[in-house]
């Protein structure tokens, strides 16, 4: 199950929080706020969608996530790699590279994180 674009900017204020009560979110939004109905209409439809959790504290609720961003993104990534990209690494890494404006910096950051993970592996 996937969250929708409102849910998942919830969400990352949620990870980023790690917990949190209504107040806290609602303090996260730029302004303008949206209404706290809505906040509570996406916690409900998270909670049901499994993303979430809370814990009663007497009137109010302490929101939690009960996924973890990592592999949120992760699944969500490879979903991408394999419905865009004929689940072809070498063809999303070509895409990205060759369509994004990275500086020639952040390609070489990107080739270090590659040969590290790769070296990390053949130990």
């Amino acid at each position: 199950m996937q969250l929708s674009q409102t849910e998942e900017e919830l969400m990352q204020y949620l990870w980023k929080l790690e917990k949190a009560f209504m107040k806290d979110l609602l303090d996260e939004y730029p302004e303008p706020k949206p209404a706290p109905t809505t906040v509570a209409t996406l916690l409900k439809r998270m909670t049901e969608k499994g993303f979430v959790d809370y814990e009663q504290m007497g009137r109010s609720r302490q929101y939690y996530p009960l996924v973890k961003k990592s592999d949120y993104f992760s699944k969500h990534v490879n979903g991408l790699i394999k419905k865009f990209f004929n689940d072809s690494a070498s063809q999303f890494a070509s895409f990205f590279t060759k369509e994004t404006d990275l500086t020639k910096e952040q390609l070489e950051e990107l080739q270090d994180i590659v040969e590290q993970e790769i070296e990390r592996r053949n130990k």
